[in-house]
């Protein structure tokens, strides 16, 4: 592998230059900036659409989640259209458009399999006709009982229980703003978070309350010596089922002087009626998803409703999922909407089995119950998968599909998957694109190579997916594309309709991150012959030892080659001499323990 040094000064050395770019245009357009690549969709006609608010007083409401004015679904009048080209007679007009939005997926599956099956939680089984009226039920009561309006951001803690399942649309059906927090997070980020979006709702799973109100205390206290956003209000998730243990704390809160409800009274004292609250544009924002912060202070990555629509499209025919498929709930809502797998499964008129959480044993074990034909995971869990005793497997039914990704799966993992009778899928994205952008497309002349060079082609990163206009790897400060020989290293760039709208609140993290019109990702790659990229490390994460550029990654698949190691994570540890020196931290297996002198 060639030398990482230069392409990673590089990715630091373009920070200064992004005004050569799109910021010199930035600065001199007029006061709101409207992405250029959207000039099809005549934004500027809708007057109020505004994507980057440069400055607005403290108290004022946030333009950036600010709705086009405009008509209920179905209220447009005779000769409500927009001649699009006079000559050739064409228009746009209610008959012919119609926001994209992930809510038209629960409608149409209510419509066409309102019968069957869409939520399975422990014995608690729900059909799709019955979720599609609790997701407005809940929408209804957000709008009027709590007052949440378009543009507003409702927050969510939460496991993969049925509650988490359905705000994923009952939110979007108020008008408003999803986000999600990473079920990992401790009550001062919780805090920051509360505060940095602006959330005027909070749910809380049941088993998650006390690091929730904690939040709320922290979030209160800084409201009160400083002034800032206005706390929002507690709403509690109890989410116990006869198979799923967990304490269901008492709902009521004296502490932080919230108001504080459960999730079921949203749904059993909602308004009779209630007009779902349809995008008035598609790019209008859906959620909004923070960063891992793995290189700084997590960020607000918006979607709109457009964006998660063709991404639910494309991440739905990469993995193979046709209709009426069963999806097992192992990749946390929380992270990039699931993979945009909650609109998925809704799109095929599947079946959700939501589980709050789950070991190999629990996983064979519903797989078996439930004929679960999809799942999907990190690697840490196809690991889990492989490496489980025989005690806790179980046979399974038919062929599931497992969509990895997160980190380069090992290939000794990727094997032992295939061995058990799993069909992995690789796919690789960002928070920044809705979570999958590329997949590992499998070519029939590959399944005829050995199993180790199966696995190794397997582990690529591959091509993006029919929504993302390119993926592409590039010298970060010439922008010019790396050879296709499988050892020049560039940053992994992405172009599309499946791009964030930007980062919340921060302009300039935006601009940087777009510069010379492609997302920079930080990530490093190369391409090979048969264009599929295959990522080699994070630029932070490379190892410079004695001159020699090291990927954490390649030592880490070697290591993940022996038998006797379960998990393993490489990083580098300062040395006097080295500069760097590559450091492993070892789990050893329970059948194959590790030898207590290793070898060289």
């Amino acid at each position: 592998m060639r030398a990482l040094a230069p392409v990673i000064r590089r990715i630091f050395q373009q920070q200064s230059r992004i005004s050569s770019s799109i910021g010199s245009h930035l600065h001199h357009q007029p006061r709101y900036y409207c992405n250029p690549q959207l000039d099809y969709l005549n934004l500027a006609r809708t007057r109020a659409f505004t994507l980057w608010p440069p400055c607005r007083p403290p108290a004022q409401k946030c333009l950036f989640f600010s709705n086009l004015a405009g008509r209920k679904k179905g209220e447009e009048e005779e000769g409500d259209e927009e001649v699009l080209d006079m000559e050739a007679g064409t228009v746009r007009c209610a008959a012919n458009y119609a926001p994209l939005t992930p809510i038209s997926f629960i409608e149409r599956a209510a419509a066409v399999y309102g019968g069957r099956a869409a939520v399975i939680y422990g014995e608690r089984r729900r059909t799709w006709a019955e979720e599609r009226d609790r997701c407005v039920r809940a929408a209804a009561s957000l709008a009027t009982r709590f007052g949440v309006a378009r543009g507003d951001v409702v927050a969510v803690l939460s496991p993969n229980v049925p509650a988490m399942y359905e705000l994923h649309f009952a939110v979007p059906m108020a008008g408003a703003v999803l986000c999600t927090f990473n079920t990992r997070h401790d009550a001062g980020m919780l805090s920051v978070l509360l505060n940095h979006s602006g959330a005027k709702v909070f749910f809380v799973e049941s088993s998650l309350l006390h690091v929730g109100r904690d939040a709320l205390k922290r979030l209160i206290k800084e409201s009160n010596n400083h002034g800032g956003t206005r706390p929002p209000v507690l709403l509690s998730i109890s989410s116990s089922s006869s198979e799923e243990e967990g304490d269901d704390d008492d709902a009521s809160d004296s502490n932080t002087g919230c108001i504080v409800a459960d999730y079921e009274d949203l749904i059993n004292d909602a308004p009779s009626q209630f007009d779902i609250r349809w995008p008035a544009n598609e790019l209008d924002p859906i959620s909004l998803n923070y960063t891992s912060g793995t290189t700084s202070r997590p960020k607000g990555v918006v979607y709109n409703h457009r964006g998660a629509y063709l991404n639910t499209i494309a991440t739905v025919l990469a993995y193979d999922i046709t209709a009426m498929p069963v999806y097992l709930w192992t990749v946390p809502m929380f992270h990039c909407n699931g993979w945009n797998l909650p609109w998925g499964v809704a799109m095929q008129g599947g079946t959700n089995v939501c589980l709050r959480h789950f070991t190999a044993r629990v996983i064979f074990d519903r797989i078996a119950r439930h004929g679960v034909t999809h799942m999907g995971g990190a690697p840490t869990v196809l690991n889990m998968i492989v490496n489980a005793p025989p005690a806790d497997r179980a046979p399974l039914p038919g062929p599931v599909r497992v969509m990895t990704g997160g980190s380069p799966p090992p290939p000794r993992v990727l094997f032992g998957m295939e061995e058990m009778g799993f069909v992995v899928h690789h796919i690789y994205g960002l928070t920044e694109t809705y979570g999958p952008a590329t997949v590992c497309a499998w070519m029939p002349e590959w399944d005829a190579l050995p199993a180790h060079d199966r696995a190794r082609l397997k582990a690529r990163q591959g091509f993006h997916h029919i929504a993302m206009q390119g993926v592409d790897v590039k010298d970060p400060v010439t922008m010019e594309s790396v050879p296709r020989d499988g050892n020049t290293v560039g940053e992994v760039m992405f172009r599309g309709n499946t791009v964030m709208s930007g980062y919340y609140k921060d302009l300039n993290a935006t601009k940087e991150s777009m510069a010379g019109g492609w997302l920079h990702s930080g990530d490093l790659a190369v391409r090979h012959e048969d264009g599929y990229i295959q990522l080699k490390d994070r630029a932070k994460d490379i190892i410079i030892s004695g001159g020699e550029n090291i990927s954490s990654i390649e030592v880490e698949s070697v290591i993940f080659s022996h038998p006797a190691v379960l998990e393993a994570a490489v990083v580098a540890r300062p040395d006097d001499y080295w500069g760097e020196t590559p450091c492993a931290r070892l789990l050893s297996s329970r059948t194959a323990p590790l030898p207590r002198k290793p070898r060289s």
